[in-house]
């Protein structure tokens, strides 16, 4: 009898492809603990409420403000972070409850 093959998770796909670069990689480790990983004395709102400033992780990461753009935007497409404005900056923080989500679907489908 032949198997029914079944396609992975869209979703589950686009997290893996966002978590394939190491330099996004990074920037999501650094999120899980930005009182550590970032100067949250020059922090303009609560990162634990709004996130880090895509100013910060672009000092920190020492990219391009352009790159890092694009780097939270691909996390953000791929449901591992969410972005708040505040004025004219953009605040990044992780999605737990998605990155929990994920973790557990790649525990039942590998």
């Amino acid at each position: 009898m032949a198997e029914t093959v079944t396609s992975p998770d869209p979703g589950l796909v686009d997290a893996l492809r966002a978590l394939s670069n190491p330099v996004r990689l990074q920037l999501l480790m650094w999120l899980r603990e930005p009182e550590r990983h970032f100067p949250l004395e020059e922090a303009i709102a609560d990162p634990a409420e709004v996130g880090v400033c895509v100013s910060h992780i672009q000092a920190r990461a020492g990219l391009a403000q352009s790159t890092v753009s694009a780097y939270m935007a691909e996390l953000q497409r791929a449901g591992l972070v969410k972005a708040t404005r505040v004025g004219k900056w953009t605040h990044y923080r992780r999605d737990e409850q998605r990155i929990a989500q994920l973790v557990a679907t790649l525990g039942e489908t590998l």
